[in-house]
């Protein structure tokens, strides 16, 4: 095992805020050395070094809670480490907040999103860059995109994109910068192929013009694809760095998790031939959104919702759990159905995991425990005042059955890396024991460990008679899960496919123009 150092190059300073280099400015030399970070009793970093080579793309991965968003957050100015120091060309930094790494031309994409919800992607793209006239703004956005491969609208209001178009404005903006260091936090966790494979050539040709990028990501195929250098951590300890050329999946994983991992995906119980219909819808619709939708899923069955982005599936998952009024006929096991409100869904054992954890699913500044246990706190409230024990009881079990980490009810939920909080939102989905659960990108910012829990985790409930409804992007998860899917485009059902339908019928029927398609303007999706 050995670590991948490099010399030292002259020191070239990042263009400050309110200023704007004419060219990318030559890439920093970052070295990490001891770097520790505590919270409570758990340590997300301990005695962590490494170093960043000058215009490279370095990768750090490692499972949910290994430390490596927060060790991308210590060189960015995020996080202030307990102990050790972050040394940049030579010259040791004191960072007090990411303004003060800016100076220095190193810029964080966050998985949480730091932007100005009611402004412009065009404000937002150039937020505290030098005032420009809104023409020339127009034009160099412009250029922007047709170099990054985006095509946002620049006077859409931020709080009205979808979450992947709202990750593309952070990505955006940190070109916009002209950064020397540039840390990407899961950076495709919300875009679709084709707009991740335009991420990543912009990532090799930043590297190419001598941007030092730090890749912090759970697609380890992507990982292997741009990174020259590789570190993997694991429970907040440096495991090793190597060179990326030397490595492949199986050596990642097997330096993330301690083991190898099984095949990635259970085997699937079929439904019984007699299995109840528990969810059936026809004629659903809504307005510009959806139409004419039929679709059933059985008890014990994974029924796969395939289609690109925007093409309706997030707005169907929100009409069949009463988040958004609709047209239509719904029957829940065999009685007819009309969820009023999403009170109303739980109340009757349907259940949502929705696509975006941090708008539509947890309450961030609140703990663990409360959040895990929120469907259910009127069964332990006595009196108007809920009983702590009982809840803490209740988010124990959950915490252990979905192995949170840290495993403490008391933490702030917002505290936890991306792949906990999504457990915890898992736990939070399954406090009402649900007799139907939709799930719309159930594995978003999860590692390749999790990821096989949470599979493990659907296909039980599957075979205990849970009617499962799965939305997701990635047409590996679908095709090893689900036992049939439905393909929606532009709003509607368009074909129905077996399990057995390879990867291109699926892609096919999802990039087909289905009869009475909606125009572009109606395509765009309404706010949650």
């Amino acid at each position: 095992m050995s670590e991948v150092s490099a010399g030292q190059v002259a020191p070239s300073p990042g263009a400050p805020e309110g200023k704007e280099s004419e060219t990318p400015s030559q890439g920093a030399e970052i070295r990490a050395v001891g770097i520790s970070k505590r919270y409570g009793h758990t340590y997300a970093l301990n005695d962590v070094s490494l170093t960043i080579e000058p215009g490279q793309v370095h990768a750090l991965v490692g499972e949910n809670g290994a430390g490596k968003s927060t060790l991308g957050k210590v060189i960015a100015g995020a996080i202030t480490a307990d102990a050790g120091k972050i040394v940049v060309d030579g010259v040791e930094r004191s960072y007090r907040s990411p303004r003060d790494a800016l100076a220095d031309g190193i810029t964080i994409i966050d998985q949480e999103f730091a932007l100005l919800w009611s402004h412009s992607v065009l404000e937002n793209v150039f937020l505290g860059q030098a005032r420009k006239n809104h023409a020339t703004r127009l034009k160099e956005f412009a250029a922007l995109q047709a170099r990054v491969g985006f095509s946002l609208g620049p006077n859409r209001i931020v709080s009205t994109l979808r979450v992947a178009e709202q990750q593309q404005v952070e990505i955006l903006r940190a070109v916009s910068r002209r950064s020397r260091v540039i840390v990407m936090d899961e950076p495709t966790a919300a875009l679709s192929q084709p707009e991740i494979k335009s991420l990543l050539r912009l990532v090799k040709n930043l590297s190419a013009e001598g941007v030092s990028i730090i890749y912090v990501s759970h697609a380890l195929e992507e990982v292997l694809e741009v990174a020259q250098t590789i570190t993997v951590l694991r429970d907040g300890a440096l495991v090793w760095t190597r060179e990326a050329a030397d490595q492949t999946k199986e050596t990642l994983v097997n330096g993330m998790l301690g083991r190898s991992l099984d095949a990635a995906f259970p085997n699937r119980r079929e439904a019984a031939d007699d299995a109840p219909v528990r969810l059936a819808v026809k004629g659903l619709s809504r307005p510009g959104l959806l139409w004419d939708i039929d679709l059933d899923v059985r008890a014990g069955e994974i029924l796969g919702i395939a289609g690109l982005v925007g093409s309706g599936r997030s707005e169907l998952a929100h009409a069949l759990f009463g988040a958004d009024a609709c047209s239509g006929e719904m029957w829940l096991d065999g009685e007819q159905w009309r969820p009023s409100s999403p009170r109303a869904s739980l109340a009757a054992g349907v259940s949502l995991l929705p696509e975006s954890r941090k708008e539509q699913g947890l309450m961030l500044q609140n703990s663990v425990a409360y959040n895990v246990t929120l469907p259910v706190l009127p069964s332990l409230t006595v009196g108007g005042v809920i009983n702590g024990r009982k809840q803490s009881d209740a988010a124990t079990a959950t915490i252990d059955s979905l192995d949170i980490r840290p495993a403490d009810g008391r933490i702030r939920v917002g505290a936890l890396s991306g792949g906990n909080q999504q457990k915890a939102l898992f736990g939070r989905c399954l406090a009402i024991e649900p007799r139907v659960l939709i799930v719309d990108e159930p594995t978003r910012g999860v590692d390749v460990g999790a990821k096989r829990a949470i599979y493990d985790l659907l296909v039980s409930l599957a075979s205990n008679g849970c009617a499962i409804i799965l939305i997701s992007s990635e047409m590996e998860e679908l095709r090893g899960l689900a036992h049939r899917f439905v393909v929606i485009n532009s709003g509607r059902i368009v074909t129905g496919l077996p399990a057995s339908a390879s990867e291109e019928e699926l892609l096919q029927a999802m990039f087909a123009s289905p009869i009475g398609a909606r125009t572009d303007e109606q395509r765009r999706p309404a706010s949650v």
